[in-house]
């Protein structure tokens, strides 16, 4: 049973007593009862309007899987095909709080500064790595594998 129904029920047992409205209590279960049929009104009037917006929103979450079938095709999106990826990542630890940043290429030539503490932090940067490897592209290039051969 709906509040309107509930509401409704409760106005047909009001109607059956025959309140008198010169009477203070029967006014007060008369004013009573307007106010529980205005609220009735409101609550289905917010239940319709969860509903419009319901299918709204379904209308716009289908539009936007469409646009991202568009984007990036049918299959879900591949972080393997992210451009990104393809570029070098570089870990660094500030000096002064031991935050772990981590810097791609092009931060390399930039002043960079600790998100954390604020500290300045500069780069020593060489092509060559402990490793022995060229790092000049930014990737380890295993050379040895290639002279093994």
């Amino acid at each position: 049973m709906s509040v309107s129904d509930k509401v409704a029920y409760i106005k047909g047992l009001a109607d059956g007593l025959v309140l008198d409205e010169n009477n203070k209590q029967d006014k007060l279960i008369k004013a009573i009862i307007d106010a529980l049929d205005d609220i009735a009104a409101e609550i289905n009037y917010l239940e319709e309007s969860y509903d419009d917006l319901c299918e709204q929103v379904d209308a716009v979450d289908e539009d936007l899987s469409n646009l991202e079938d568009d984007v990036y095709g049918d299959d879900e999106y591949d972080d393997d095909d992210d451009e990104m990826n393809d570029e070098a990542y570089y870990e660094i630890e500030c000096p002064q709080c031991h935050e772990i940043l981590c810097i791609d290429e092009d931060m390399l030539d930039e002043e960079l500064t600790c998100p954390s503490c604020g500290t300045k932090i500069e780069l020593e940067i060489s092509d060559d790595c402990c490793c022995g490897h060229d790092h000049s592209h930014g990737h380890c290039h295993d050379d040895t594998a290639e002279d093994d051969e």
